[in-house]
């Protein structure tokens, strides 16, 4: 059993970050191929250092969508992030594409033929969770120290705040009782600025940004609010440190307050388990919470290469479900077609829904009208009860 006391931290980091910065071209990438041809594979990885940005892997989709073509999107993902700095400019950085196409024998795999379904496209793990921690039924942790980001990031697209810079962290700790947050013990901002601006500056620019994230009465302690802890912050984003894709999964999914299988989901198209199961997953484990049928759901999914059906569905409620974790397991899979075309077509998956997806976090956000964050609707708690 669980201690019902204790502090737990989550962080986050911005779209200016130097691995959200290629999480971002890397699904720019994915959403151009889907665009052209939503049945388009893609494994795309992106590196970015200063004032320059390396793509490579693996495509199978319109030709038109060349080198030149991938370059220009790099480049409008960098621009639409913010990146004009003499270390990294979208405009002035070099930009090579070593993009190839798809191996024929991960396509065989995946493709489906004759009496054979579609494969999944690797094998591997993928992990949901839910809980009612806060209304979008996520960990309270992670789901405000991305909210303090993005809340800065819109002030400095809108220009409110022109001396912020795009690379930014943030870092909640919350005290828990009987279980249940009740507020912030620490609370850590660090954010690039223009060399204008002071430490106090600095500092009287993030603190509403705090204040209006945390619910009332959460707000930590003033010698334990850190902001720019290092006393300066001018170089940042791909200048100050080298970027890659998919080394930010714990932001992107619970912020450690549940397990994660090991893949990452920028930069793939939904045949890759390692994205599409994952969002199924969350799904499922927030439809079970949403249905009141438990008070947190941890799901795990496991898969094999080329096999057209999940190997496992484990359910784990934590001692807080209503039902039998076994009945719920098969209620679970008797709502939804857990094989690979099976998830994608629930989900409505071959979509240009992904670039969205790169920064603030793959859950807990709000479905949107187009298909985007399919995974976060609870249209199967009904059926589940």
């Amino acid at each position: 059993m669980a201690k019902g006391d204790y502090i737990f931290t989550s962080e986050s980091v911005s779209e200016g970050h130097p691995d959200k910065v290629c999480d971002r071209v890397s699904d720019a990438i994915v959403d151009t191929f889907l665009t052209l041809e939503p049945e388009a594979r893609v494994a795309v990885e992106t590196l970015t250092t200063t004032n320059r940005i390396v793509l490579a892997g693996e495509v199978r989709g319109p030709a038109s969508i060349d080198a030149a073509h991938m370059e220009e999107v790099a480049r409008s993902a960098v621009r639409e992030i913010g990146y004009e700095q003499d270390g990294f400019h979208w405009k002035n950085a070099a930009v090579d594409v070593f993009v190839h196409s798809q191996s024929s024998d991960i396509a065989q795999g995946v493709d489906s033929g004759g009496n054979k379904d579609e494969g999944a496209g690797d094998q591997g793990i993928m992990f949901g969770y839910a809980c009612r921690e806060t209304d979008v039924l996520m960990p309270a942790p992670i789901h405000y120290s991305h909210a303090i980001l993005k809340s800065l990031a819109e002030a400095r697209h809108s220009g409110a705040e022109p001396g912020l810079e795009p690379d930014a962290k943030s870092q909640i700790s919350l005290a828990y009782k009987d279980g249940k947050p009740v507020g912030a013990t620490t609370v850590v901002v660090s954010t690039q600025h223009a060399e204008s601006l002071s430490q106090d500056e600095i500092r009287e620019i993030v603190r509403p940004h705090v204040e209006n994230v945390l619910p009332e009465g959460w707000m930590c302690p003033e010698d334990q609010f850190f902001v720019n802890p290092t006393g300066r912050f001018v170089i940042g984003g791909p200048d100050g440190d080298a970027g890659l894709t998919g080394r930010k999964i714990i932001v992107d999914t619970y912020g450690g307050a549940a397990p994660h299988g090991g893949g990452a989901f920028s930069g793939k198209d939904p045949t890759k388990v390692d994205r599409s199961a994952a969002y199924a997953a969350r799904y499922l484990a927030k439809n079970v919470v949403a249905a009141e049928l438990a008070e947190k759901c941890t799901i795990q999914l496991g898969y094999a290469i080329g096999v057209s059906y999940p190997l496992s569905v484990y359910v784990d409620t934590h001692g807080t479900g209503s039902i039998d974790e076994d009945a719920l397991a098969k209620r679970l899979r008797d709502n939804m077609d857990l094989s690979p075309r099976g998830i994608r077509e629930h989900l409505g998956l071959n979509k240009p829904i992904y670039a969205r997806t790169s920064s603030y976090g793959h859950f807990g956000r709000a479905p949107e009208e187009d298909g985007g964050f399919s995974w976060e609707k609870t249209d199967i708690a009904a059926a589940l009860q």
